[in-house]
């Protein structure tokens, strides 16, 4: 009789067990064996936060990942992709060192699905529950700093723009300056680029630049940056040259730590805010969905042919910036 009640209370509590562990909610459900490759194109600061976030992201789910830098070498990323399914990788996710290399990079990857990452390759490259992009539309951050210089500016008719950009032909460089023009050549007035540039995301370049433009006398009204350090740059040349960057708004994009403790000290005016974290975690949590053989459907920013997972951008000024230190 003991060992039949023994036997009786042993099922009950495996039954309760089993019940509370699906009750649970716990992420990393079947997630177990699956193992995703990071090809990195090389690191900087945002990037590095973003492999941070995948890394924590993957912990949480129970899967491994593996971060591989290719240290902006073409041949070392191909190679990264071409061993990925012998090494036993289910799943990658990369960020190309450039996107002339996608048609090379999907077929070296076999039949594994990628996750593209931080440069988006053109949208003939993705394929719905293959080949998809997790980052965040950069035509919207350039929309952003557009609608703050034309509100900056309500009561003029006319603009001096000066334009820094990043390298050319990077998916970033070429929305984030497309979102900032077809925005201030919608609003009816004359924009006038006075300085057009690629500074190529250097603080260096970017100073000397606009140091150089300086000589030739203009005058602009504001400084659009593809980025953060690019915009630092040109406010060190800015208070070099004794330059009131009160009455110059420059911007940038990234609200990176220097970035916004530049607008709270106020020399930069505007930066918008690109979610490392929130990419690094989609990108994870997509990556797991396909390495099941699963859709992205319902993960929330994709769109709805299923080939982008966009994680949004927000606007940073002196207004709101102490929530992003």
């Amino acid at each position: 009789m003991k060992k039949k009640l023994g036997i009786l209370l042993a099922a009950v509590i495996f039954i309760l067990t089993a019940f509370t562990g699906c009750g649970s909610g716990s992420s990393n459900t079947g997630n177990g064996g699956i193992k995703i490759l990071l090809a990195l194109n090389e690191t900087d600061t945002f990037r590095q936060s973003l492999v941070e976030a995948a890394q924590a992201a993957a912990s949480e789910d129970g899967v491994q990942l593996d971060v591989k830098d290719a240290e902006g070498s073409i041949e070392n990323q191909v190679s990264f992709i071409k061993s990925a399914e012998a090494d036993g990788y289910n799943v990658i996710i990369c960020s190309p060192v450039s996107t002339d290399t996608v048609v090379e990079l999907k077929a070296s990857a076999g039949n594994l699905p990628i996750i593209f990452i931080n440069t988006c390759p053109d949208d003939k490259h993705l394929k719905a529950g293959q080949y998809i992009y997790v980052g965040s539309d950069e035509k919207t951050a350039g929309q952003y700093q557009a609608e703050y210089i034309l509100d900056t500016f309500s009561g003029k008719d006319e603009l001096n723009v000066v334009i820094l950009k990043g390298p050319k032909n990077h998916s970033a460089t070429t929305g984030r300056t497309s979102g900032a023009k077809r925005t201030l050549e919608a609003s009816g007035k004359t924009i006038n680029y006075v300085f057009d540039d690629y500074a190529n995301w250097d603080a260096d370049r970017a100073k000397e630049m606009f140091q150089v433009f300086l000589t030739t006398g203009a005058t602009p009204d504001c400084v659009i940056c593809n980025n953060d350090s690019m915009a630092l740059g040109v406010i060190e040349a800015c208070k070099e040259e004794g330059i009131d960057l009160s009455s110059l708004p420059v911007l940038g994009v990234d609200a990176t730590a220097d970035g916004c403790a530049a607008i709270e000290d106020g020399d930069m005016a505007f930066t918008v805010y690109q979610s490392a974290k929130g990419q690094g975690e989609a990108a994870v949590l997509a990556a797991i969905r396909l390495a099941k053989g699963e859709s992205v459907d319902d993960i929330e920013g994709v769109t709805e042919d299923s080939k982008y997972i966009w994680v949004p951008f927000e606007k940073v000024d002196s207004g709101n910036v102490d929530s992003y230190n």
